[in-house]
């Protein structure tokens, strides 16, 4: 799909609890429908999901190989200390979201 999607937050909603488990269950959707989108974007606390969550990041890189590119913000990395804990995807940067508005049919953001 043209689609670029933006995450944000490593929860779904403002409580954090029941955040944590909506965030996984969306991925775990997205992976068992295969409506996965061209490249997701990870940026702010969005980033602990693709570097220090290990309930995320194996279905991350099954979405991953079903085709969708990943990037985690470097910012974002570097402000957390997740750089070098990065376990699915590539470093991105703003220039990619920037770019996205114009390239991609939809651009979603959640968190």
């Amino acid at each position: 799909q043209n689609v670029f999607l933006v995450i944000s937050s490593d929860v779904m909603g403002k409580d954090e609890d029941i955040g944590r488990a909506v965030i996984k269950n969306f991925f775990e959707t997205v992976k068992a429908t295969k409506e996965i989108p061209h490249t997701i974007f990870f940026i702010n606390a969005g980033v602990k999901l693709t570097t220090v969550n290990e309930e995320t990041i194996p279905i991350l890189k099954d979405i991953a190989e079903l085709g969708t590119e990943i990037y985690s913000c470097g910012t974002c990395l570097e402000h957390y200390g997740l750089v070098e804990k990065m376990q699915v995807g590539n470093r991105g940067a703003s220039t990619q979201v920037v770019e996205a508005m114009n390239e991609f049919q939809k651009v979603i953001w959640v968190g």
